[in-house]
């Protein structure tokens, strides 16, 4: 483990626009796969016809993924700059991934999002962006990728850089701080090292905005919050549920309660990469053993807290949602699927109690007929079976959801108060 402090980054975009390839150039770059690993990959990408994809192989180590050329699951890989220890979350761009891209999204401190210039915007880079906002990412780096492909000109920079500055100012993004960055990740201009290829570009380069991003400072003293990703049994230690902390510390010993599924016990080992560690802070994605727990008490979208103060669980919650994209138009009765932390439930909308100005967020309607595309709204949900989920402005990081229907993401929120059940 490294003594620099963590990081977990998200590198989010449109399908094609070169993700994976950037991400195996910062490992390349960051000396976290050798030399002779690329030139392995190399090899394999050309006798499969792909040649140009060697820095994606890095990241898409699936056979299936390879054949395709598309990136499926999140992988994690870690690098090291001078100033953080990474862990990436390599989200999908692929539309049938957008589900993987949610619960990879939330669990990201910061992103770099990366737009190609002979491309610009794209639906999905619209998406990624929405997602990144609601889902509580602050910092973002904007990488405008293969600008060898439009000869290092200046103007589609600018161009590229005009078409995302107008996306994210309409969902609210705070422009201000975003960092535009061109870059090509297949010839690694601008990523470890200035390039003469863009002498009209005097701003940070890609790994110097990563060292230069915030240092996100972990919920520590909030109560703990851990949401199940999976659960596995593991021969000699027995039911291992997996999560990420989102908030407050996990201790060996600690009495702890999942819920919805409503079981406690007590913590005999917590692991992470790995090794055995006596406690777990917020960022760090662990595996532990909890006393007199089976495999089937527990499942993924639970939440483990502390045992004198359990996680929240919805008879209804008020949430404020942004419809991105729906094809007629949303009345209460409305039951959709919520995906929040790691849980996904089919979610009945009981009410729409105001609809708001997304600009200045004041109350523009009290209770409307229905929403549709564009609006923002303030609504009453009924989960159809157990939810685990806390109001945002208490735990953030439990607090925001997306919501899916016919294989698309159609609206994301926040939770404003919980009703209990």
């Amino acid at each position: 483990m490294s003594d620099k402090p963590h990081q977990n980054l998200a590198v989010i975009g449109h399908v094609d626009h070169g993700k994976s390839t950037l991400v195996g150039r910062l490992l390349y770059e960051t000396e976290n796969v050798p030399e002779h690993v690329i030139e392995q990959h190399k090899e394999e990408a050309e006798e499969k016809g792909k040649g140009g994809f060697e820095f994606a192989y890095v990241m898409d180590n699936l056979a299936e993924e390879r054949e395709r050329g598309v990136t499926i699951d999140i992988a994690h890989q870690e690098f090291d700059t001078d100033e953080y220890y990474f862990t990436i979350v390599d989200c999908p761009g692929h539309r049938d991934f957008v589900k993987n891209m949610i619960t990879g999204a939330s669990q990201a401190d910061n992103a770099v999002l990366v737009v190609a210039a002979d491309d610009g915007v794209q639906p999905q880079t619209q998406e990624h962006v929405f997602l990144a906002r609601t889902l509580g990412i602050d910092e973002m780096i904007i990488a405008v990728n293969k600008m060898d492909l439009v000869d290092y000109e200046e103007g589609r920079y600018e161009q590229t850089k005009d078409e995302v500055n107008d996306l994210l100012n309409q969902v609210r993004f705070d422009t201000d701080s975003v960092k535009y960055i061109p870059v090509s990740a297949f010839e690694g201009d601008n990523v470890q090292s200035a390039s003469d290829n863009t002498p009209w570009y005097d701003g940070e380069i890609l790994l110097e905005a990563l060292n230069n991003l915030p240092e996100p400072s972990p919920p520590t003293d909030a109560d703990l919050r851990l949401p199940i990703q999976d659960v596995y049994t593991i021969s000699g230690i027995g039911t291992v549920p997996v999560g990420r902390v989102e908030t407050g510390i996990l201790n060996t010993g600690d009495n702890v309660s999942f819920q919805p599924s409503d079981v406690s016990g007590e913590v005999k080992t917590i692991e992470m990469h790995h090794e055995e560690v006596p406690e777990a802070q917020p960022g760090d994605n662990v595996g532990f053993n909890v006393r007199g727990i089976g495999k089937d008490d527990i499942r993924r979208g639970d939440v483990c807290g502390p045992a004198d103060d359990p996680p929240s669980v919805a008879e209804t919650f008020q949430a404020q949602v942004v419809v991105m994209q729906h094809p007629s138009v949303i009345t209460a009765g409305y039951t959709p699927v919520f995906h929040a932390h790691t849980a996904q439930v089919a979610c009945t909308i009981e009410s729409i109690d105001k609809k708001i100005d997304p600009a200045s967020g004041e109350t523009a309607e009290e209770n409307p007929d229905f929403i549709q595309s564009g609006d923002a709204a303030v609504v009453t949900v009924r989960p159809q079976k157990p939810l685990s989920i806390e109001p945002s402005s208490e735990i953030p990081e439990l607090g925001s959801f997306a919501i899916r229907d016919m294989g698309q993401t159609i609206a994301a929120g926040k939770v404003l108060s919980v009703n209990e059940r």
